[in-house]
C-alpha cells in the first residue's frame, strides 16, 4: 500500500502487477474486505482464483450466515456498538440469540437504566439501543446482557462480584459475573451453532479474565462433544482463544478482522465479488 496505486485500484498499476504472473491466487481472505489493485483490479487481467484458506473462509461464513443450523447464538463484545450495530441488524434476522458483552454490554446497561460507574461505555447511544431492542423484537431473536459483573476502580485492581444494580460512580466494570457467565452457558449448550466475537472483559489482567475464559471453555466443551457448529473471529477474540490454549477446540477460527465484521454485516467484498466474475 505504499505504492498510490494500490489503494486506488489504479488500472495501470494492476496491470504491472498482473504482468508478474502467470496466474493470481487470492488467499487472504483479511483484505478482501479492500477494493485495491492487488485485491481487486489485478482480477481482470489474469486469470485468477480462491486460495485454500480464503475458501475455508467463505464456507465458515456461509454456514453462520445463510446455511444454519439453529437455534443459533451471536456473543458480540467490543468497545463500541456503533461499530456492531450493522452486524446486530442483520445477524436478528436469522439468530435466535444475541448475547452482547463488554465493552458494548455497558453501553446497552446505561441506555436501559442501569448505572454503570466509570466504566468505558458509548454516550448518546438511546436510538441504536432502541434499534437493537425493536429489532431483536421484531424478529423473535432474544437480547441478553450481563445483570453481574466483577467490578475494581481501576484496571490494575483486584474486583468483586456485584449486581448491575449496585455499581458505584467510582467503579468500573470489568467482566461479566457468574450469574451472567451461567445465564451464557445455558444458551450454549442449547444451541447448535454458535458465532463469537469480542471478549467479555478486560481478560489481560487474571482478575478479570474469568468470563471470556468461561466463554472460550464452554463454546469448545460444546463443540468437542456435541459436534455444534462453532465460528469465531476478530483479533481479541482470537488472542484469547490461543492464550486459554483452545485454537484446535473451535470449528473454525477466522484469520480476518475488518473482512470478518463486514461479511457479517451483510456486505458483499470486493475480493470476492472480483474472483466470482473472473471465474
Amino acid at each position: 500500500r505504499f505504492n498510490h496505486g494500490e489503494e486506488t485500484n489504479d488500472i495501470d498499476f494492476s496491470k504491472k502487477l498482473s504482468s508478474l504472473g502467470d496466474i493470481y491466487v487470492n488467499d487472504a481472505f483479511s483484505c478482501s474486505h479492500r477494493s485495491h489493485s492487488s485485491i481487486d483490479g489485478i482480477t481482470k487481467h489474469i486469470p485468477s482464483y480462491y486460495g485454500l484458506q480464503i475458501t475455508q473462509e467463505i464456507l465458515a461464513l456461509k454456514k453462520i450466515t445463510s446455511e444454519i443450523i439453529k437455534p443459533v447464538t451471536l456473543i458480540i463484545g467490543g468497545s463500541k456498538i456503533s461499530t456492531k450495530i450493522n452486524i446486530i441488524n442483520n445477524l436478528a434476522k436469522k439468530f435466535n440469540n444475541i448475547i452482547i458483552v463488554g465493552g458494548m454490554a455497558n453501553t446497552m446497561l446505561k441506555h436501559t437504566g442501569s448505572k454503570i460507574g466509570k466504566s468505558i461505555c458509548e454516550n448518546n447511544c438511546e436510538s441504536l439501543v432502541k434499534e437493537i431492542l425493536n429489532i431483536s423484537k421484531k424478529f423473535n431473536c432474544k437480547i441478553t446482557y450481563p445483570i453481574d459483573a466483577i467490578v475494581s476502580k481501576n484496571i490494575e485492581g483486584t474486583g468483586k462480584n456485584k449486581s448491575v444494580k449496585d455499581i458505584k460512580d467510582d467503579e468500573m466494570i470489568l467482566d461479566i459475573g457468574p450469574k451472567t457467565i451461567y445465564i451464557i452457558k445455558k444458551i450454549i449448550n442449547e444451541s447448535n451453532t454458535v458465532l463469537w466475537n469480542g471478549p467479555a472483559g478486560y481478560f489481560e489482567n487474571p482478575n478479570f479474565q474469568r468470563g471470556t475464559k468461561e466463554i472460550v471453555e464452554i463454546i469448545s466443551q460444546k463443540t468437542i462433544n456435541d459436534k455444534i457448529f462453532s465460528v469465531a473471529g476478530g483479533g481479541e477474540t482470537v488472542a484469547a482463544i490461543n492464550k486459554f490454549k483452545k485454537i484446535d477446540s473451535f470449528t473454525f477460527v477466522s484469520t480476518a478482522g475488518g473482512a470478518f465484521l463486514e461479511y457479517l454485516e451483510g456486505k458483499n467484498l470486493p475480493g470476492i465479488k472480483a474472483l466470482n466474475h473472473n471465474v
